[in-house]
């Protein structure tokens, strides 16, 4: 029997990192996990985690408890710049593949993972930022941060984002995220805003001439239990720019983009506070995503636009893997391996899709999004069945498909 390694050196206290810190523990290995940024709650935007991540959370233990901090999403329904209905998809969900969707906040999300992290006796350390990583033969791995502190392990996984400074590591000469050149404003109004119009629990998107708005709720919460965002055309000015702003200007700089959309988006807008702007980049290929003893996962060996919504699960998806993979106790370059055979495959075809569907939302003339808001509607209800890949997937099982619901029967039979 091969002796397993026993301590993980974890870069990165995101979603990745957190949860793979709590997996590796509960097979049985020492975790420690550090974070570049002090301890914070409250930091980040909107999102939704599917049906595939809804499943490691479950794993994990929290994902009752999301739900009760969010809100389920029973579909996700686009329309024209004018309000006019173009399609639908999501639907049935919890029927399909056994778990729902669930919109919440990235913050809520995040402060669950690390709080469970802290009860599985994982090591966090905050304010650490790695400078650079020693492999030597013989000796343990070596993480080396910029407070001149380090911390030796057997193993390290670089969970650091999509400007990982552990790819460098892994890869000195490799790839830079990629610009897609779009942008992302974000943030959460009082629920009021659109309990009127009919949402339910439904998440409401629109294709305009230029760009692309979505809002749906996301927590019981009165205050701010609505998300909302906005994708556009960056137009040469990147997130650090807009950030540079203060708020009102940024408010007007939305307000006049999205100026006669239809209602509820004006609203949302002139309410709108705390707006979180963030760059649109991906990674969509590496040559490898390990040297040695170190392993990327997450953003930083794969990181997605959010056009698929499924940046947040496949993070979390590679620490189920990940973990189950490391349980197995084979030599650790056949764990990381097979799992970069695992993954590589799915993530790279999910980047893929999400950046396609970021075409949707650049700049086209009245013509062309007349054109294209039609294409939407023919096209809609057969791409939404190609979909159905990315919510099926079973971390815990592989890429072996979830046995059938009846329902999924009935409907192939009919």
């Amino acid at each position: 029997m091969l002796q397993r390694p026993r301590k993980a050196l974890i870069i990165g206290a995101g979603i990745a990192g957190s949860a793979t810190a709590i997996l590796l523990k509960r097979a049985g290995f020492d975790a420690e996990l550090f974070e570049a940024w002090p301890y914070s709650t409250g930091i980040g935007g909107g999102l939704q985690i599917a049906p595939n991540g809804m499943r490691v959370l479950a794993e994990i233990g929290i994902a009752d408890d999301m739900i009760a901090a969010g809100s389920i999403s029973e579909s996700f329904d686009f329309r024209s710049q004018s309000g006019r209905k173009i399609g639908s998809i999501n639907r049935n969900m919890v029927e399909r593949f056994g778990r729902p969707a669930v919109n919440m906040r990235r913050s809520e999300l995040l402060e669950a993972l690390v709080n469970k992290a802290w009860c599985e006796n994982v090591e966090l350390r905050f304010e650490k930022r790695l400078a650079r990583i020693e492999d030597r033969a013989d000796r343990p791995i070596v993480a080396h941060f910029t407070d001149g502190s380090s911390a030796e392990g057997d193993f390290l996984i670089g969970a650091d984002g999509v400007h990982s400074i552990v790819r460098q590591h892994v890869l000195p000469d490799g790839p830079r995220p990629f610009d897609t050149g779009l942008i992302g404003f974000g943030g959460f109004v009082p629920r009021a805003l659109i309990e009127g119009t009919g949402i339910g629990q439904r998440v409401e998107a629109t294709f305009g001439k230029s760009g692309f708005f979505g809002y749906g709720f996301c927590s019981p919460n009165p205050q701010d239990g609505a998300m909302w965002w906005s994708t556009q055309p960056s137009h040469g000015l990147d997130a650090v720019a807009y950030r540079a702003m203060d708020q009102e200007a940024i408010r007007r700089h939305l307000l006049d983009f999205h100026a006669g959309w239809h209602e509820p988006i004006p609203s949302i807008l002139h309410a709108a506070e705390n707006i979180v702007v963030t760059d649109t980049l991906d990674v969509a290929t590496l040559p490898v995503w390990s040297r040695g003893r170190t392993l990327l996962i997450g953003d930083a060996a794969h990181a997605t636009s959010p056009h698929a919504g499924q940046g947040a699960s496949l993070a979390l998806e590679d620490a189920m893997k990940l973990g189950c993979l490391i349980r197995e106790g084979r030599e650790l370059g056949q764990n990381f391996q097979a799992f970069e055979e695992e993954r590589r495959p799915r993530a790279e075809r999910i980047v893929a899709i999400a950046r396609r569907n970021g075409n949707s939302k650049r700049e086209f003339s009245a013509t062309g999004a007349w054109i294209r808001d039609r294409m939407l509607k023919m096209l809609i209800p057969v791409t939404s069945r190609g979909m159905d890949f990315m919510y099926a997937y079973d971390a815990g099982r592989g890429s072996r498909p979830r046995p059938e619901t009846s329902g999924q029967r009935d409907r192939q039979a009919a």
